[in-house]
C-alpha cells in the first residue's frame, strides 16, 4: 500500500499506520479512507494528496 503526502501541509498518510484520532485503523489504504476525510494537520481533502 503507497503512502500520500498532503500537498499543503506534507502531511503523510501511511495506511501501516492509519489514522487512529479520526477512527481509521493501521491496514487502511488510502483509497479505502472515507470520501469525508480530512488531513488530521492542515484540514484539506483527499483530492489535495499525492503518492510518494
Amino acid at each position: 500500500m503507497d503512502k500520500y503526502e498532503c500537498v499543503i501541509c506534507g502531511y503523510i498518510y501511511d495506511p501501516a499506520v492509519g489514522d487512529p484520532d479520526s477512527g481509521i485503523k493501521p491496514g487502511t489504504s488510502f483509497d479505502d479512507l472515507p470520501d469525508d476525510w480530512l488531513c488530521p494537520e492542515c484540514g484539506v481533502g483527499k483530492e489535495d494528496f499525492e503518492p510518494v
